[in-house]
């Protein structure tokens, strides 16, 4: 696209382009770019003028003033000239890293028609903004190396958590085997416990049933010996009785053999008494 566009415009309008796109570029970044180098200043400024002085387009003198407008912007955060910048909570300059190939770039620019101060301002210009995006666009990632850090230091944190898993799980598994044991030994001493309670609940039952056995004897015995010496006692009753009637039925017939003889004795008086 850049070719085609190189190829369709003349030089003119291309280095008004670049010129305004540039200024439009450093106009809306929020951080100051690096200075450029003196030496670079001062030969692109002797260029720019053999330059002009030789050339006799309008157009050519009016891209190399917004050029010359755009340097001081370059060399000072506020616009002075002569005054060196200054980077913030560093000390140490930064070396400027391109992602093209600028020389490449400047000679096809000159090929095009620009002076060199132009070319390696447009350059410049380019190699900013294209540092700007890439850093827009890289400030939400993280590097290579970040992130196998970032990895293994999750793998770190797994091991240790798996391991931290596997001794609890060790530390639970123990508990629970000797929670376990625990309650199988209160089992087996309840069982012991329930079966001395049954033992002895049948002792008690069985002596209680003999005891009480003994006693139904005891009185089964003693009603016994009470009958005997009831009917002993009905016995000699009956005894006593027949004895007494006996001796009742001797009295009678001695009473009657008494009556009847004198009965008789009389009846025979008195037949003798009329005869």
């Amino acid at each position: 696209m850049l070719r085609a566009s190189l190829h369709a415009r003349p030089p003119t309008s291309l280095t008004s382009a670049f010129t305004h796109t540039r200024f439009r570029s450093f106009s809306a970044l929020s951080t100051p770019p690096a200075p450029p180098n003196e030496e670079s200043d001062n030969s692109s400024t002797s260029s720019s003028s053999t330059h002009a002085s030789t050339s006799s387009s309008s157009s050519a003198s009016s891209s190399s003033t917004a050029y010359n407008q755009i340097i001081p912007s370059l060399s000072s955060p506020t616009g002075g000239p002569g005054r060196a910048q200054t980077r913030p909570f560093s000390t140490t300059p930064r070396a400027e890293e391109f992602h093209f190939d600028t020389h490449q770039f400047v000679q096809r620019l000159e090929r095009e028609g620009l002076n060199r101060a132009q070319a390696e301002g447009i350059m410049s210009a380019m190699a900013e903004v294209i540092d700007e995006s890439i850093r827009n666009m890289t400030s939400n990632m993280v590097t290579k190396a970040e992130q196998e850090k970032h990895h293994y230091t999750q793998q770190v944190d797994f091991a240790q958590i798996k391991s931290e898993l596997q001794l609890m799980e060790k530390n639970d598994l123990a508990m629970i085997k000797a929670e376990n044991d625990r309650l199988v030994n209160d089992i087996e001493k309840l069982k012991q416990r329930l079966r001395e309670e049954i033992t002895r609940t049948q002792a008690g039952v069985r002596l209680d049933l003999n005891l009480e056995k003994g006693r139904l004897r005891e009185e089964t015995s003693g009603q016994d010996q009470k009958m005997k010496e009831v009917e002993y006692k009905i016995e000699q009753e009956i005894a006593g009785l027949r004895t007494a009637i006996q001796a009742s039925k001797a009295t009678t017939l001695q009473y009657l053999v008494g009556i009847v003889t004198g009965g008789a004795a009389l009846l025979m008086a008195y037949l003798r008494f009329r005869s």
